[in-house]
């Protein structure tokens, strides 16, 4: 009796390959236990209520082809649902349930993966799906590699190329906010799903797999939660820096890590520091996280900055001189996410007052995008405060005159740059008629030593501070 039934669903697991794709019969056929055959009924053993309803919701077209195939119009289906797994003195606990719906009531089942949902939306966990939620924008082609980047670029890109192979799993980047963190980890995981389109990448925040959970608690679905993500091939978990002190999420996430890590799946995650930083995660996790490679992202460098900027003008297809390139280079140097924003305000700006992008609208643009002048000075408001105060022009400040009147407020000028700015040496020099990092060490040095021994200075210097509050 066991081998005719064994028979019956392989000659409908046959007929159901061939009609919905290959991740969703491993996930939804696979799991089914053939236990009995009665006459023209077919008894099949499910692990959950939910699973049942989810067969019953999506493949009932499938289903019902196999059967027809298998057994006959007359065949029909009974569903044997584990309600209890029991233990070894008692057996599991089961009801049975004939199939409830037809092919005419019922959706079609023949989905496409790419934007099949997922059962748990049925429960309100609203964000797992077999959507990968990757953007698709995010491309190594367009990730701009330099020297405060390469190991993390580097190693994301053997990780693309051989998912779950590598010694780097886990992958985790770190690094301060907008340095280009998700980007990458985006990338990487847009690159496997394009490359191996039999592996399901899932990108999810931390934030929202701690919504999931809390979710599947509510509605008594943990199990079903857990048994997702376990089926991941590649999972992306964005700022794991929020599960600090989340005591029960760790430990789902735990689970999940361990699972995947054995069966040789690829975990790559993201972090605003490094892992021994990360105060507030279980021991057991901080080490696992340790396995693989943890690589930094830095603020990039000027050449890196300008590669970015010409990237993006690139991108949208928009040419500018190469005086503003470097301008902007120079000027913007916290992180990535602020210096694309300085470029879309200034393509913006163009485009709404008809004009051309050239220096002065630059400038224009950086000014107007600074809300706070007491925590970001620009340079330009420096010089130009610094002008006023001693009656000269930016013009001289800028110019290569060694004149007394012309050296004194020029080197004020540099010395407010260093302490009001984030600016490098070499970026002050620049803004300075192209002046070298030395000059600007010597004009530091020369106002510091006035501010601590003339009181002249040292009263010009307070009105000058002042003024910028």
């Amino acid at each position: 009796m066991q081998r005719e039934v064994m028979t019956v669903w392989n000659r409908c697991l046959n007929v159901i390959r061939e009609i919905v794709p290959e991740q969703s019969f491993n996930t939804w056929f696979e799991p089914i236990v053939p236990l009995r055959l009665n006459g023209h009924v077919l008894t099949i053993q499910v692990p959950s209520e939910f699973f049942y309803e989810w067969l019953e919701e999506n493949f009932v077209h499938a289903l019902r082809k196999a059967l027809d195939t298998a057994i006959g119009r007359d065949g029909q289906l009974e569903y044997s649902i584990i309600v209890d797994k029991g233990n070894e003195q008692n057996r599991p606990l089961t009801v049975n349930v004939p199939t409830t719906k037809t092919p005419q009531t019922a959706k079609p089942d023949n989905v496409n993966p790419d934007i099949l949902k997922s059962p748990f939306q049925l429960k309100d966990l609203d964000s797992l799906s077999l959507d990968s939620y990757l953007n698709p924008t995010y491309t190594f082609d367009n990730y701009v590699e330099g020297d405060c980047n390469r190991l993390a670029r580097q190693a994301g890109y053997a990780v693309a190329e051989r998912p779950g192979v590598t010694s780097f799993n886990p992958l985790m980047i770190h690094g301060g906010v907008g340095l280009g963190k998700t980007h990458l980890v985006q990338a990487i995981g847009n690159y496997i799903k394009n490359k191996s389109q039999n592996k399901f990448v899932l990108y999810v925040t931390s934030e929202k797999f701690t919504n999931q959970f809390l979710n599947a608690i509510r509605t008594d679905s943990i199990r079903d939660f857990t048994a997702f993500y376990m089926q991941v091939d590649v999972l992306v978990i964005d700022d794991v820096q929020f599960l600090q002190k989340k005591e029960k999420t760790q430990e789902i996430f735990f689970h999940i890590f361990n699972h995947l890590h054995q069966s040789g799946k690829q975990i790559i995650m993201t972090s605003d520091r490094a892992p021994r930083a990360l105060d507030g995660l279980e021991d057991r996790l901080l080490s696992r996280f340790k396995w693989g490679l943890s690589a930094d992202l830095q603020t990039p460098d000027l050449e890196t900055r300008i590669a970015i900027i010409q990237k993006k003008l690139q991108a949208e297809g928009i040419y500018i001189d190469n005086t503003v390139i470097e301008y902007l280079a120079h000027s913007v140097n916290t992180n990535v996410r602020e210096l694309e924003g300085v470029i879309v305000s200034l393509i913006a700006q163009a485009s709404l007052n008809r004009r051309d992008i050239d220096l002065e609208l630059a400038k224009q643009t950086l000014r107007n995008i600074v809300v706070d002048s007491e925590r970001e000075v620009t340079i330009d408001s420096v010089q130009e405060t610094v002008a006023d105060f001693f009656n000269v022009t930016i013009a001289d400040l800028k110019a290569k005159s060694r004149k007394r009147e012309l050296v004194y407020p020029r080197q004020v000028a540099m010395y407010l740059a260093k302490e009001k700015t984030d600016l490098s040496l070499k970026s002050i020099g620049y803004h300075f008629g192209g002046r070298d990092h030395s000059t600007v060490i010597h004009a530091i040095q020369t106002i510091s030593d006035l501010v601590s021994k003339n009181a002249e200075t040292r009263a010009s210097i307070e009105k000058l501070k002042a003024q910028f509050k």
